[in-house]
Parts: C-alpha cells; structure tokens; sequence
C-alpha cells in the first residue's frame, strides 16, 4: 500500500519541523516507511512482543499503556495526529515490550523499521539529529509528566493535559484521561464540573 499525499505531506511537515532536509533527503528516508491502518482496539503493539518500528500516526489517536498484576490500566501517553509513537526502551534494547499500543479510533500510521532508521542515519546524518531532537523532547516530557505526578493537584493535571492534549478531550473516553492523569475517574468528573462552574 503507498502513502497518501496528505500522509506524506504530514510526515514531511513534521521532519521539518525540526530539521532541514532536502527533497532527495526526504525522498531517501520516505522509501523506508509503509503504511499500516488500525481499526478502533486493535493493537500495535502488545506486551511480550519486541517493538520493531517507530510510528507516526497520520490519522486517528492510540495510546500506550501498561497492565498492573491486578489488571489495572496505566495511560503513559496519547498519541494523535502528528506524533511519533513507540516503545523506546523495547526498540533500542531489543528487548520484549512491558507495553501495549492500541487505536482508540480507526487510525493510519506510517511505519519505519528500527534497522532502517540506521541505514537512513549511516546515509544522511540529518535524521540522526532529527531523531535525537525527537528523543530529548520525549525524555523532557517525560520528566515533566514524573514531576507532576509527584508535585501537582488533580485540577493541575487536568488544565495541563487540557494544554497538552486541547483536540483530545472530546476524543478519548474519561476513564482513559483519568487513568492518563493517576487519578480517579471520579476525581476527574469533579474537577471537570468545577472547572464548567469556573468558566
């Protein structure tokens, strides 16, 4: 299945973003990435599998999440239009993922293999920097996010993932912002109620 033209011109909008590439740069990389729809709950990635890819969805949202030994759900991150998703600990060691990815709406990624991300690097040094840039954003946002857990209200979490996430919240179902944000969904219905009253 070949990219669209709208998905292409998304992924290279987002390369450049923040980094210079050429057409015959971006014309080189785009030959490595396949599409891969999923429809609404079905998986990416499961736990025990070893993540192969970095995704970058072009249309729809998933979301990554771990299973606690209770069955409880833990929300790590929402992925919409225009992010990068993966499991990065699973992808740099080879190692099998404690994560699971799924669609929560029918969604269009575009797939690139690890192994061929180090193929484009070896090629054209400019997307080593673009992934590197990707990543520190990734680990800044992730001790943001450890920050807040430890440090912040449940209205904090919720106005912050309102700025993080403004398209979302009609999108994803409440108990998956709740499970996102550590809180409980009745917690999250209170701060939502309090924040209509405030408005």
């Amino acid at each position: 299945m070949s990219l669209t033209s709208a998905a292409e011109e998304l992924l290279r909008a987002n390369l450049l973003a923040r980094v210079s590439i050429t057409d015959e740069e971006f014309t080189f990389f785009r030959q490595y990435v396949r599409p891969l729809s999923l429809a609404k709950r079905q998986h990416y990635l499961m736990e025990g599998d070893i993540c192969t890819h970095m995704a970058f969805v072009t249309q729809g949202c998933v979301r990554s999440y771990s299973v606690d030994p209770q069955g409880q759900e833990h929300t790590l991150q929402f992925a919409p239009e225009d992010w990068w998703v993966s499991d990065l600990y699973s992808l740099l060691t080879q190692t099998p993922s404690t994560l699971n990815i799924d669609a929560l709406e029918d969604t269009q990624l575009l797939l690139i293999k690890y192994a061929a991300i180090e193929e484009v690097y070896a090629r054209y040094p400019v997307f080593e920097r673009f992934f590197r840039l990707l990543m520190q954003s990734r680990y800044v946002a992730l001790q943001e996010r450890v920050n807040a857990s430890l440090s912040e209200s449940a209205t904090e979490k919720y106005n912050n993932f309102l700025r993080k996430y403004p398209a979302l919240v009609q999108r994803v179902p409440q108990h998956l912002i709740a499970s996102y944000l550590g809180v409980t969904p009745e917690s999250l219905s209170r701060v939502r109620r309090l924040n209509r009253l405030a408005d």
